[in-house]
């Protein structure tokens, strides 16, 4: 059974992505505790899970507020999810039971982008996403992928144009599964390269574009 704190920083973190507390918000300790009902002790703890994940940072004689990713945080994280998905794909096998993950992740995404629910589509798309980690058997590199993606969606939350963020990777996760199932894992792998690179391009064009560094 997790810790009660562990408890917290996932329940705070589902917050934090899902944009209820928008990067660059500052945490209230005092209010929060008061709002969630835990002692200021326990989400003391919770923040410092958060912090070692990068979705909070503590600012000197401001206290505790959202992270607010940059360019170079968007970098890096692109290129860990390269390291990261590129070998899980590749070495792979379409028999896996992760497989019927991403049909589902990718059916659900089209039905998001169908009801134009951006929400439902980013959500989905990460889910895609951490299914092809899966692919790989490893709770750590799951673990690790938790952690990256949820800074990714902190990213996300900064860009002002969210169906142009994930409107055109809808179809291209469709040709992923299709490439993986009917080529295998190596030409997946590439193919996933190169969408990595689409999509970093992406979403560091809007950082630039909103004036970000």
């Amino acid at each position: 059974m997790p810790a009660p704190d562990e408890t917290l920083a996932d329940a705070l973190r589902e917050r934090i992505i899902l944009g209820e507390f928008a990067p660059g918000t500052r945490l209230s300790e005092t209010a929060l505790a008061e709002l969630l009902g835990v002692s200021r002790n326990t989400l003391r703890e919770a923040f410092r899970v958060l912090s070692e994940q990068g979705l909070i940072e503590h600012v000197p004689h401001r206290g505790v507020s959202v992270a607010s990713p940059t360019v170079a945080d968007v970098v890096d994280i692109y290129r860990a999810r390269r390291y990261i998905e590129q070998a899980a794909l590749a070495a792979g096998s379409p028999l896996h039971p992760a497989v019927a993950d991403m049909t589902a992740a990718v059916e659900r995404s089209e039905a998001g982008l169908e009801a134009r629910d951006w929400r439902a589509v980013g959500t989905a798309n990460m889910a895609f996403h951490g299914a092809i980690v899966a692919l790989a058997d490893s709770p750590r590199l799951g673990r690790l992928y938790r952690d990256i993606a949820a800074e990714l969606r902190l990213a996300f939350l900064e860009i002002d144009s969210p169906e142009a963020l994930h409107a055109p990777f809808v179809s291209r996760n469709r040709e992923l599964l299709e490439t993986f199932l009917t080529r295998g894992g190596a030409a997946a792998a590439q193919e996933l390269h190169d969408y990595l690179v689409h999509s970093e391009q992406t979403v560091l064009g809007a950082f630039t574009r909103q004036h970000r560094g």
